[in-house]
């Protein structure tokens, strides 16, 4: 008999996978020096949100960076980095699950929301944490106008590349991931 709070195996398999893609891509990005235009760990982590649930892509966005950091370097674990980039991968996950599953707004919306808003707790790390830790204070919206200039490239690819990926997963299991996690939740 199985606790009623376990996750579902294909949840697990699909979050190690994402988790892998969110280590290897980066490595594989920076490699050609692109990695701050491309944006390469944010797509595993935004695809998470769609395709294992907020919960798991919320976790995958706190573990993605802070594991990647320690494996590679990349992103620098020096604060405030890694830990910034922690807060808001987890809100991008967490935004993109929820919206996806408990509204009816198509892929694309959720993703403008949760880029928006992952940036913004960004912003926050950086105007609210870093004086209290003794280093110097970003601007709140610095995330915002930073992300517009240097990562258009990357948030372009995400806003083609999530939707069709979703698309695929759907089409392929045969399910919407979004009737699938009602169906879900119902049963529990």
């Amino acid at each position: 008999m199985s606790h009623p709070r376990t996750m579902p195996t294909r949840t697990l398999t699909l979050g190690a996978l994402l988790l892998a893609l969110g280590l290897a891509l980066p490595a594989l990005v920076h490699m050609v020096g692109m990695g701050r235009v491309l944006l390469p760990m944010h797509l595993p982590i935004l695809l998470a949100g769609f395709v294992v649930g907020p919960g798991m892509a919320a976790l995958l966005g706190v573990v993605t960076p802070l594991l990647s950091a320690v494996l590679t370097g990349m992103p620098a674990l020096i604060p405030p980095v890694a830990q910034a980039m922690a807060v808001e991968l987890a809100v991008y996950g967490f935004v993109t699950g929820v919206l996806y599953r408990h509204t009816r707004w198509h892929v694309i919306p959720c993703l403008v929301a949760a880029m928006v808003t992952g940036r913004l707790g960004y912003g926050v790390i950086g105007f609210l944490v870093l004086p209290l830790l003794g280093l110097p204070q970003v601007a709140l919206f610095y995330p915002l106008t930073y992300a517009l200039v240097t990562g258009l490239p990357g948030i372009a690819s995400q806003l083609v590349l999530v939707p069709g990926l979703v698309y695929l997963v759907e089409r392929y299991s045969g399910t919407s991931l979004r009737a699938n996690r009602h169906r879900q939740a119902a049963a529990k």
